[in-house]
């Protein structure tokens, strides 16, 4: 049977509150980034998921080597866990998810503004050589 693991992750990052929705199917990872004003209460948190989960836009998938599943001590495990609520850092896949989604959407953008430029001189071009023709053509 395959496992979907998904953590949503809430911490503030000068000025707003974010929070990182991380997706795990198989040897893929997604990830999403949502940002909120103030600080989001546990419900609020949990009806924006309910709501919104469709809307959300994933970063590209990235694929991973599946690993073994270590079971770490459980000490060690206890240890992890209170590092993991006290807020640490959003973890490197994720993060390198995020670049990636942000690389995707300015190459997206600087190819429509490319598009748009181009049309613009086109229609420039089109509207100087009906003047030249207007020009010439005599009363």
């Amino acid at each position: 049977m395959d496992n979907l693991k998904s953590t949503f992750t809430v911490f503030f990052e000068e000025p707003f509150w974010v929070g990182i929705y991380r997706r795990e199917y198989q040897n893929h990872y997604e990830v999403s980034k949502v940002t909120f004003g103030a600080e989001p209460k546990n419900q609020e948190i949990y009806n924006f998921i309910i709501t919104n989960w469709q809307n959300l836009r994933f970063s590209p998938t990235l694929i991973f080597e599946d690993f073994e599943v270590q079971h770490p001590n459980p000490k060690r495990q206890q240890r992890a866990i209170r590092d993991q609520l006290k807020g640490k850092s959003i973890g490197t896949k994720s993060q390198q998810a995020l670049k990636l989604q942000h690389e995707e959407s300015k190459v997206q953008r600087k190819k429509n503004s490319r598009q748009e430029k181009i049309e613009k001189k086109e229609f420039q071009f089109a509207l100087n050589q009906k003047k030249r023709k207007a020009k010439h053509k005599g009363h």
